[in-house]
């Protein structure tokens, strides 16, 4: 048994604080530099890896509600037994300002915001569904914009607006993504080139001239998401003329549903998307996500709708998430419309593949 006498209990002392130096101090000194404090990055967490990880799909939501009320997003994690990473929630220019609530709210939630920012005024597509136009007219009306013609935005008469969002985004501190003036190559929206005096050319000029603002504006912490809608036929415009090009996005999307009309007849996921991905993978190998699908169940099928869209999604190992459209809009693409489709969805999301998890930390996936 060892005696311990004075001195070597000073030894001992001396030998814990300078242990006590090397792992604690020494390290700070270093970040600190002379005389300062410790930087932002000495402090800051290293990111818990990629989100989501290779070989795995996040699961998204999209409601009528957005981040203004939660009870449809509970809703459908309830029926489908899986709290979805992803919550999409539009804001149109006319209208929304910059809201750091809106996004917390889903971060608080585990969720990463998607933000589908729009260049329109869309009360005008309220009030003519209130006055139960046709389809065809909607679409007239809410295209009809000239106030938000793409040359206007490439133009910079919103850049002061624009510049808002982009300073306001990026004080968040945390990945959010931006799925800016989806379904472009479409004839419904007025950014779309086919109407509102739009030419060929100008949605990709609008396109980078917004993602420059941001860029210039310090606003590093956006994933930015191109999303076309599926392409019905081949008598509208390649997709690839409305690319801006790899340096101007991070996620490619494409939107698509089954059962839209009361006479169109079963196509399974693959007839819906197969052609319009493939077309896509032919302009970018950035990472894809299915930003907006859904299934009616007017013809009896929408659970066996689901469980053939989730068997052929590892078929695209592309796909790093899909965003399920829980509206009752047009039709009824919720989950929750039924207890078999409920299952189906349930059973399907439980694979592997679909155990994801996002926390702010993490940094989004834009590589394979």
């Amino acid at each position: 048994m060892m005696r311990f006498t004075f001195p070597r209990v000073v030894l001992v002392l001396t030998g814990a604080l300078l242990l006590t130096y090397a792992f604690a101090v020494a390290p700070t000194v270093g970040a600190e530099g002379r005389g300062g404090t410790v930087t932002a990055e000495a402090k800051a967490p290293r990111p818990r890896g990629s989100f989501p990880a290779p070989g795995k799909t996040f699961i998204g939501v999209m409601t009528d509600k957005g981040p203004h009320d939660f009870t449809p997003v509970d809703r459908f994690a309830a029926a489908a037994r899986h709290r979805p990473q992803v919550m999409l929630f539009s804001e149109g220019w006319e209208s929304a300002t910059f809201d750091r609530t809106l996004f917390d709210r889903i971060r608080d939630r585990g969720m990463m915001p998607m933000l589908g920012w729009e260049p329109w005024d869309y009360r005008l597509d309220e009030r003519a569904r209130q006055q139960k136009l046709t389809a065809q007219e909607i679409d007239r009306v809410r295209s009809d914009q000239p106030r938000y013609r793409l040359s206007r935005i490439a133009g910079g008469e919103f850049d002061s607006y624009v510049r808002s969002w982009a300073e306001g985004i990026r004080s968040l501190g945390y990945p959010v993504a931006i799925r800016f003036a989806h379904e472009m190559n479409g004839y419904w929206y007025p950014w779309c080139e086919l109407v509102n005096g739009n030419q060929p050319g100008d949605y990709v000029k609008a396109w980078r001239h917004v993602h420059d603002v941001f860029r210039a504006a310090g606003a590093t912490n956006v994933t930015w998401v191109w999303s076309a809608n599926v392409r019905y036929t081949d008598l509208t415009p390649a997709i690839s003329t409305y690319y801006p090009g790899d340096d101007y996005v991070d996620w490619v999307g494409v939107t698509g549903y089954y059962g839209k009309y009361d006479f169109a007849p079963y196509l399974s996921f693959d007839e819906v998307f197969a052609k319009t991905i493939a077309e896509i993978r032919t302009v970018s190998t950035k990472p894809m996500v299915i930003t907006e699908t859904g299934a009616s169940d007017h013809a009896g099928r929408k659970a066996e709708w689901i469980r053939q869209a989730f068997q052929a999604l590892p078929r695209y190992p592309f796909v790093i998430g899909l965003i399920w459209f829980e509206v009752n809009k047009e039709l009824d693409w919720r989950i929750v419309s039924s207890p078999a489709v409920s299952t189906a969805f349930a059973d399907a999301v439980a694979a592997p593949r679909y155990q994801v998890t996002w926390s702010p930390d993490m940094t989004p996936r834009t590589k394979e």
